[in-house]
């Protein structure tokens, strides 16, 4: 069958290739008990894209997810939560910075990161029922 006209714009895997920055290699990636990176997507993978990330979280840990670090660009950093009954519930508990302050998350939530601030670290505290977790920001790459 041919190839539909607009098929490449239809991501449905992580890249094979990601390699993390550093301020998100303290967490053992390697780990699938923890979480699971379902897609990505950059500039690498489809040109003019936009840096893209979709993860769930399916237990917590002791160890930070990323360290505090800036963007050059704004981002958009999420977490749901998975009760089709309770949708406002994060099931669970994740403990973000922006700049000093701390924030304890445990319903759905959507932060804007403008550029240049400060946020991290990130740890993912409690897990009740699978957390998903988006993150995107206009630059072709993360980082």
């Amino acid at each position: 069958m041919a190839e539909k006209k607009y098929e490449k714009y239809v991501i449905t895997k992580a890249k094979s290739d990601l390699t993390l920055p550093e301020n998100r290699r303290d967490r053992d990636d390697a780990d699938a008990s923890f979480k699971t990176h379902v897609v990505y997507l950059d500039g690498d993978i489809l040109k003019g894209a936009f840096y893209t990330e979709c993860v769930w979280f399916w237990k917590a840990s002791d160890k930070p997810l990323m360290k505090a670090h800036t963007h050059d660009f704004d981002e958009v950093i999420t977490f749901f939560g998975t009760d089709p009954d309770h949708p406002e519930d994060l099931c669970g508990e994740v403990e973000i910075w922006l700049e000093d302050e701390q924030y304890i998350l445990t319903k759905s939530s959507l932060l804007f990161v403008p550029r240049g601030i400060k946020h991290g670290p990130l740890f993912i505290r409690r897990v009740d029922r699978p957390i998903f977790h988006f993150t995107a920001g206009p630059a072709a790459k993360y980082g």
